[in-house]
């Protein structure tokens, strides 16, 4: 077989200077069918193989560990021969005497698949968005929390919207579209999921799913069409993928820490208008093209009916809320919103409280057990509402009992949750410890005082024209004149 500085030579002599093959053949001893396929070969060398070559040590076991790779396709993934186990056993149980790295070789061949040709994708301004949700752990409440990202892209701008919630619940799943649409001030024609448990209740077939009826609504007020990719086809909404981490890397690191969700959304929202300046040309391509929003706000919540237990509590998502106890035994709705539980009856709010995602939980305010406690005052003691009011009322309630007055005189205090807020009764029973005057008139005292009505005197800046004004103080001899005389007023 001739090599490639042959080749170069017979081609150089061939079209530079003129030989003949029959002179190249002649001149370099080399037949002329062996001429005429180095003039006509390319630039590449290359070498055909005429058959695989043979793999004397190897070649006896080929089949079995094609069957032991075949059986694997029947076992769960994690269960399955990996190269180095297939290795093992044929040393082992077969007396194997090659290399490890010549059955590696083998087994890529024989797993080698054709790759997949994926089909580059757009779309017009106007005509889609794509959602995913990703995950982070930040420090929220004082708490390192595992915080669900929303993750909302226009395909045509790049436009992106993020949006943190505690849950991916449809709940969270349809404030996190109402927050993007209201942002963009517009809804794309259509929008792309994953095979999400939120909006998808079952798959039908290849492209057609049966949605979950509150996500249908959704998308019977903003007027949008829902595609979904096909299983583990991610690449379907690839513009989205990408922005799961983009907002983990650049807009959450580092973890500075925040007080609420509402606040992280406030601090995700200011770093989305940013994102939004940088794209400014195309998104106002893109916001000429987006669907106008509805007249009236849509709802994110989810609805359901319940009745009052004895303990005055209404169970949802495996946690317990309190509501008046005037409601023992009636019907009730539970109106659930992602931050929020609101408790209705016949459409009046009787009870709300901030969700929580813990599990066996009971969520209570005093006031709502107000009414029962003046007719029960020996539970004071242990009621679960006052136990869990923290430290200072532990501190006034012992101090109470150590008086006697327990039932009675902290009964009275707690009545005022009628009136105030928590912190102003608790600053108020801490004040009137270290007054040593723990009593509910003393604790009233402290607060109207602190906390004067609505109707109560307030200071009022004098006109220009008056701030000269001196009044004159009159004469008051002038009455001695009007008494007895020898008496002086």
């Amino acid at each position: 077989m001739l090599k490639m500085v042959d080749i170069e030579f017979i081609k150089k002599k061939h079209f530079r200077e003129g030989w003949s093959i029959r002179k190249l053949s002649k001149t370099l001893e080399i037949s002329r069918q062996a001429i005429r396929k180095a003039i006509n070969s390319t630039d590449v060398p290359k070498y055909n193989l005429r058959k695989p070559k043979a793999s004397p040590v190897l070649g006896q076991y080929h089949e079995l560990i094609k069957k032991w790779l075949q059986d694997d396709e029947t076992s769960p993934p994690k269960q399955r021969h990996t190269a180095r186990r297939i290795f093992d056993r044929l040393v082992n149980e077969y007396g194997y005497t090659g290399a490890e790295s010549t059955v590696r070789r083998y087994i890529n061949i024989v797993k080698s698949k054709p790759r997949e040709v994926f089909i580059p994708l757009t779309a017009d301004y106007g005509e889609q968005a794509q959602i995913d949700w990703g995950k982070a752990f930040l420090t929220v409440g004082g708490t390192l929390t595992r915080v669900n990202i929303f993750c909302f892209r226009l395909r045509a701008s790049g436009v992106a919207f993020a949006a943190a919630f505690p849950t991916e619940k449809i709940e969270a799943f349809l404030a996190g579209h109402q927050m993007a649409f209201e942002w963009l001030g517009g809804v794309p024609q259509e929008c792309v999921y994953d095979n999400l448990k939120t909006a998808v209740v079952k798959r039908l077939d290849k492209h057609e799913r049966q949605e979950h009826v509150l996500f249908s609504a959704l998308r019977a007020h903003y007027l949008f069409d829902s595609k979904f990719c096909n299983p583990a086809k991610g690449n379907e909404k690839g513009s989205v993928e990408n922005l799961v981490g983009y907002v983990r890397r650049n807009a959450l690191v580092p973890d500075i820490g925040w007080d609420s969700f509402e606040e992280l959304n406030s601090h995700l929202k200011g770093w989305c208008n940013k994102e939004r300046q940088l794209r400014s040309l195309k998104w106002e391509e893109e916001k000429s093209h987006l669907q106008p929003l509805p007249m009236q706000s849509y709802v994110c919540a989810s609805i359901r009916s319940t009745i009052v237990s004895s303990r005055s509590l209404i169970a949802f998502d495996r946690n317990h809320y309190s509501v008046p106890c005037a409601y023992v035994g009636q019907a009730v709705y539970i109106k659930a919103l992602w931050n929020k539980v609101i408790i209705l009856s016949r459409d009046k709010i009787i009870a709300e409280h901030i969700r929580c995602y813990d599990q066996r939980q009971v969520l209570t305010q005093v006031e709502h057990y107000l009414p029962v406690l003046e007719k029960k005052p020996r539970a004071v003691d242990q009621a679960i509402f006052v136990r869990r009011l923290g430290p200072i009322w532990d501190k006034a309630r012992r101090l109470l009992n150590a008086t006697n007055q327990t039932q009675y005189e902290l009964v009275k205090i707690l009545g005022l949750f009628k009136e105030f807020k928590e912190e102003t009764i608790t600053a108020a029973v801490a004040k009137s410890m270290e007054m040593n005057q723990l009593s509910f008139a003393y604790v009233r005292h402290l607060i109207t005082n602190s906390n004067p009505p609505e109707n109560a005197a307030v200071k009022v800046d004098l006109p220009i024209y008056l701030e000269n004004y001196r009044a004159r103080f009159p004469d008051l001899t002038m009455y001695d004149s009007l008494a007895p005389r020898g008496i002086s007023i």
